[in-house]
């Protein structure tokens, strides 16, 4: 199976199993943040996501994404910016859109702060 094209920003639908000890199980949604040289590279199978739940907290790490036509998200959603993986592309199902360039602003902030690179 070929994996999906994806790009920086947008929202898929991951299915994590099989997950090991406390990791995400089940199909959940992630935001891909890695960048889109890497992605469109063929001989790189993997990219990095944030995971997407809607459960957040008030915390400079969690960012809050409001449901709209353009993101494909239901309900108020939070990116976990302190959740980073690499996953292999054949684990993304389903495309639900992207997020807009004001909230991947926000999500490069949250992320930085995760990371202490700011």
């Amino acid at each position: 199976m070929n994996p999906p094209t994806v790009r920086r920003g947008q929202i898929w639908l991951v299915d994590w199993s099989p997950g090991r000890g406390s990791e995400q199980l089940g199909r959940r949604p992630a935001l891909i943040i890695q960048t889109d040289a890497a992605n469109s590279n063929p001989r790189y199978p993997y990219t990095i996501v944030l995971t997407l739940s809607t459960k957040g907290l008030n915390v400079g790490t969690h960012v809050r994404l409001e449901p709209d036509r353009t993101n494909g998200l239901k309900e108020t959603s939070w990116a976990k910016c302190e959740q980073i993986l690499t996953i292999s592309k054949v684990r993304l199902t389903t495309l639900w859109g992207t997020v807009s360039p004001d909230d991947l602003r926000r999500i490069e902030t949250a992320t930085k702060t995760a990371l202490s690179l700011s």
